[in-house]
């Protein structure tokens, strides 16, 4: 008697006939947003994320100095269009007049035959000057537009020695105008020793005439739509000579030397 095999396999076997173990299903691999399992790190990718960061960096700084960079050439161009447009000039300081208010001078030997006489193991010759003169100059401004002046300071030198000093405060000048500042010098009573004393007794009694030197520096800045310009200096250099007998200028010479802007 032939057995016939069962055309519908059984769950324990394949189509074949074979028997395989029946087994537990097989496990899905551990979720990552399982908390209990704690042999599984998360994956971070740091790598990407901080090159990433640097590239953004250093395209915010390009752009930036890309910025910068048209902003400063843009207001370069703006100052080259003024400054053009403007054709700014140095201003002109100049002394106009110099009046001898007081003009004194103290020795012990009055006269340069008593000095040549003196026995020369003595003390040296002194002198005391004392003077007070009152100086006006002509500030002219040839520009479009207005000039600022700060503090100006001038000092009257007699042989290289300082006897006194004048300041004049700051002030603004309108365009295509002429102004009239004033500076006194008062010297009481500065001693001069020596060879320099020897020669102001000299110069007064037997020449009557004492030359003087007022140095200055006198600083200024053109204003262009409410901006200063960079600072423009003109250097106020004049030989004076004083009669001490008439008390009155006997002669004026001046030099400027200005920097153009």
């Amino acid at each position: 008697m032939t057995s016939r095999a069962n055309p519908n396999p059984t769950p324990n076997g394949t189509a074949n006939g074979e028997h395989r173990p029946r087994g537990p299903p097989p496990r899905p691999p551990p979720s990552s947003s399982n908390p209990h399992n704690s042999n599984h790190h998360p994956y971070y990718p740091t790598t990407s994320s901080s090159s990433s960061s640097s590239a953004s960096f250093k395209g915010c700084c390009c752009c930036l100095f890309l910025l910068f960079s048209f902003l400063a050439l843009l207001v370069l161009a703006v100052v080259l269009v003024i400054i053009l447009a403007v054709k700014p000039k140095k201003p002109q300081f100049d002394l106009q007049q110099v009046g001898v208010q007081y003009m004194g001078i103290n020795s012990p030997n009055p006269t340069p035959a008593a000095a040549a006489t003196a026995d020369p193991n003595q003390n040296p010759t002194s002198a005391s000057l004392s003077l007070s003169i009152r100086m006006l100059f002509s500030a002219v401004n040839p520009n479009k537009v207005g000039i600022r002046y700060g503090e100006s300071r001038f000092t009257v030198m007699y042989r290289g020695i300082p006897l006194g000093k004048a300041s004049v405060p700051g002030f603004f000048q309108d365009a295509h105008t002429v102004r009239q500042v004033v500076a006194t010098i008062s010297v009481d009573r500065v001693n001069l020793l020596q060879a320099d004393a020897a020669d102001l007794i000299r110069d007064a009694s037997l020449n009557d005439r004492v030359e003087l030197r007022v140095l200055g520096d006198v600083g200024a800045k053109i204003r262009v739509l409410n901006f200063d310009s960079p600072g423009v200096q003109v250097s106020v250099d004049c030989a004076i000579v004083i009669s001490p007998r008439k008390q009155s200028l006997t002669y004026k010479q001046c030099g400027f030397d200005g920097l153009s802007v």
